[in-house]
């Protein structure tokens, strides 16, 4: 039964509802990709859905915007998969259960996927209508945004004929975002040995944190449940524990809320002390960012063979030492982080540990610094890192018709002035900027709160108004 059917603007929700349905997460994309390029054939659309499943559907201007320059409508159909602790839903199998909570949306357990789905539905609805008047379209839905960007870096761009780019993948209502950083996920890779150990297995579970996204909020100063656990491990480690292994998050992208690891070590008790010690001093120091932080302790009964020492110590030295959070703020712009980087996965497999990170910076050379800081202490470690989904950043344009039209809109619809801003985290334009010489962008979006997290809102008056918003944009396009 639908959930969203007696909202308004009632096509955007069915829209978003049906997306909800499919399973998207970032690497699993070919069936909601396949549900667009039937859209697109219902509606006697012309579509190209490339090898990577990235979709470009052609739309006609509408009468009076026949010979109109075509304006670009761009999101990305992947989501972050999160769910909370006591959730069951296996997210590339099954489909979101959505709830209305007076002005907000969510999903039960999981995140919602707002960021993107919301574009997506957004220019479905635009495609499906026949009383909205806008110039020729080029809607550029994407794959694997979330992982690197990797669906826009892949796209063949020559097919589209625009220079003007609506990018609906922003989270606050009232922003118009102009300029982002450019990123890449460096992975550290760790080799160990393994070897028989006697001594007493204990459960290391550091969690209780909120995370979120690594470039929206990577300065609300919430602790990073990876590095948390690099801390407490090197606590107890006079206590001659042996790692067993240690995983944490499930995104590069979303800073960790919980890291869990197996040691062996030879005094229970006193590494129990130790952990029961780093459990206060943790919930002293987040205690204004994180208050539910823990770190606690539980008996545990090892699958495999611990690490040796050697390798135990190489590897508690990497998660004490790697970098993580803000490295520089920018002097231009006040307020906005200029670099940093967030140890989103860890991983253990028999043979390595595994970090790894999403780097971001708005200047390209701190961001090739922050990768040969990694590599300098890998190497020192005996490992190595390998950089993959590297994107540039989005320059700010001085002379925008897009933005100052924009701008106009907003200050007619709102009654104010919009907030023009540049943003730690990445989006697509950076990539398209370089694929489209003298692209003409604005990123912009309604309200969506907590994303990357099973708290995800969607603020459903703030997507009225982007709706509305949007429209006025696209009218005045001629």
């Amino acid at each position: 039964m639908p959930i969203l059917d007696h909202l308004e603007p009632q096509a955007v929700f069915s829209y978003f509802e049906q997306l909800c349905a499919i399973p998207h997460g970032s690497g699993n994309t070919k069936e909601i990709s396949d549900h667009l390029v039937l859209f697109a054939a219902e509606h006697h659309l012309r579509c190209i859905q490339d090898a990577h499943n990235n979709i470009v559907i052609f739309s006609p201007g509408t009468p009076g915007y026949e010979s109109a320059a075509p304006v670009i409508l761009q999101g990305h159909m992947d989501m972050v998969c999160e769910t909370a602790p006591d959730c069951t839903k296996d997210m590339a199998c099954e489909g979101l259960d959505l709830f209305v909570d007076g002005d907000t949306i969510g999903a039960r357990g999981t995140t919602l996927g707002g960021d993107d789905g919301i574009a997506v539905a957004m220019a479905l609805a635009i495609l499906d209508a026949d009383d909205i008047p806008h110039p020729p379209l080029e809607v550029v839905i994407t794959v694997d945004e979330e992982t690197g960007m990797l669906g826009a870096a892949a796209l063949d761009a020559s097919v589209l004929k625009g220079r003007t780019m609506l990018n609906l993948d922003s989270e606050d209502e009232g922003v118009l975002t102009v300029s982002c950083a450019g990123g890449n996920v460096s992975v550290c890779t760790l080799p160990v040995t393994r070897a028989p150990f006697s001594g007493t297995a204990l459960t290391v579970t550091v969690g209780g944190l909120l995370g979120g996204h690594s470039g929206t909020e990577i300065d609300k100063g919430r602790g990073n449940a990876n590095l948390l656990m690099g801390r407490v491990l090197y606590a107890v480690s006079e206590h001659t524990p042996l790692l067993v292994f240690v995983d944490g998050g499930l995104k590069d992208n979303a800073i960790p809320r919980e890291s869990r690891a197996v040691i062996i070590v030879t005094d229970a008790a006193a590494a129990q002390a130790a952990i029961s010690d780093m459990d206060a001093a943790l919930r002293h120091e987040y205690a204004a960012a994180d208050p539910d932080v823990f770190a606690r302790s539980d008996a545990a009964r090892p699958q495999q063979l611990p690490m040796d020492e050697a390798s135990t110590q190489r590897a508690v030295c990497m998660l004490c030492c790697l970098p993580n959070g803000i490295q520089a703020m920018s002097r231009d712009i006040p307020g906005l982080v200029q670099t940093s980087l967030n140890l989103g996965i860890l991983t253990t497999d028999a043979n390595t540990v595994q970090a790894s990170f999403c780097v971001r910076s708005s200047v390209a050379t701190q961001k090739e610094m922050l990768v040969a800081r990694l590599r300098c202490l890998m190497a020192q470690l005996g490992g190595t890192v390998t950089v993959s989904g590297d994107y540039p950043a989005w320059e700010y344009r001085k002379d925008s018709p897009l933005r100052e039209r924009m701008v106009a809109v907003f200050r007619e619809q709102y009654g104010r002035d919009p907030k023009v801003e540049a943003i730690h985290a990445g989006v697509e334009c950076g990539l398209f900027a370089g694929k489209l010489p003298g692209l003409d962008c604005v990123s912009f979006g309604p309200d969506l709160t907590e994303i990357h997290t099973c708290r995800e809102r969607m603020h459903i008056a703030s997507v009225q108004r982007v709706w509305r918003y949007t429209l006025e944009v696209l009218r005045r396009c001629k």
